[in-house]
């Protein structure tokens, strides 16, 4: 097993059985949202072993594992704030799942154009690429909202994906997906099996 995925899923049992500060001292930004919850129960969705969550007010996502919360990662959504139209360049919200894994067993900084390796980030003229490390492709759960027409993330090509600027990470700086850093990338996607739910809300 990988050893970064090991030491996170070693972080998150001592995080669920050991009653410590982060459990004992629970606050809203450490469950799962209850709009979330409501969601799952309106289009009638199992929730799955693993679940992101997204909080763009905060730039954070956070990992729970059966229900619990596990660790919480500084991410970067759209800088031109949430919405859903296509051509917006914006975050969409709502409840999503992870519908395809690209990249795994790449180096960090591997370099993607249309979802196909092209090079690295190490040569000059791909220095400043934008889609890097791994992809993970988001696909909309709500018809209307984030699925279907005009409106649809899976057809927008929003993913979770890494970056060659990674100093900006915890500020909005994307075109519409969710950055994270290779460190944290990296093992979450060898962590998280495709169809994981994955919920981005504005708070």
């Amino acid at each position: 097993m990988n050893r970064r995925v090991l030491m996170l899923l070693m972080s998150a049992a001592a995080m669920l059985t050991s009653g410590c500060a982060h459990l004992r001292f629970m606050n809203s930004q450490n469950k799962i949202p209850e709009a979330c919850l409501a969601t799952y129960a309106k289009l009638k969705v199992t929730p799955t072993k693993y679940i992101l969550t997204v909080n763009v007010a905060q730039q954070r996502l956070s990992l729970f594992a059966d229900g619990k919360f596990v660790k919480q990662f500084p991410c970067s959504t759209s800088r031109f704030g949430i919405g859903q139209i296509e051509g917006s360049n914006r975050t969409p919200l709502g409840l999503h799942r992870i519908a395809e894994k690209i990249g795994g067993g790449e180096p960090a900084g591997t370099v993607f154009n249309s979802r196909v390796v092209v090079g690295h980030n190490s040569q000059p003229e791909l220095a400043d690429a934008k889609i890097t490390t791994r992809i993970l492709w988001l696909e909309g759960l709500e018809p209307g909202f984030n699925r279907d027409g005009r409106v649809d993330s899976h057809d927008r090509y929003i993913y979770i994906h890494g970056t060659s600027d990674q100093t900006g990470i915890g500020q909005p700086q994307s075109c519409g997906c969710v950055h994270l850093a290779d460190a944290d990338l990296i093992p979450l996607f060898d962590l998280l099996p495709s169809g994981t739910l994955v919920w981005i809300a504005e708070k």
